[in-house]
């Protein structure tokens, strides 16, 4: 049923709502790392209340970036090969960690940063029976 249900949405919604989802929660990350942040580096009053919503944004603004970016490709390939497995999350984690990565200008750091998001992304969509044919 949740196969039906996930064919019938278009993947630029799924997208939106995996951005709005995870941005969140990046928000609500910079909002507890940015005071700690600004007390080690010696702000307080008015500087330290802009740089915690600096935090705020800047990792809201990077985690729906990746999410964003994952869940697009992750789709796109799904809907494209008519599968369903870890070849999907391999590449749509590549993707996105060679997005978050390319600011950079390094090359060994974006397809380090692709790789270890790709892992990890593998990991996280595998179930018993996609780890079995690994």
């Amino acid at each position: 049923m949740e196969e039906e249900l996930l064919s019938a949405v278009p993947c630029s919604s799924l997208a939106v709502d995996s951005v709005i989802r995870v941005a969140t929660a990046g928000g609500l990350y910079g909002f507890c790392a940015g005071p700690r942040d600004a007390r080690k580096i010696g702000l307080s009053g008015v500087s330290q209340a802009s740089h915690v919503a600096k935090s705020i944004g800047r990792y809201g603004f990077q985690c729906g970036i990746v999410s964003g970016v994952f869940t697009m490709t992750h789709c796109g390939l799904q809907r494209y090969r008519g599968k369903n497995d870890w070849v999907n999350a391999l590449v749509g984690g590549a993707v996105a960690g060679a997005a978050v990565a390319i600011g950079t200008r390094n090359w060994t750091h974006v397809v380090a940063t692709a790789g270890l998001v790709s892992a990890f992304s593998v990991l996280a969509n595998c179930t018993k029976a996609d780890l079995k044919q690994l």
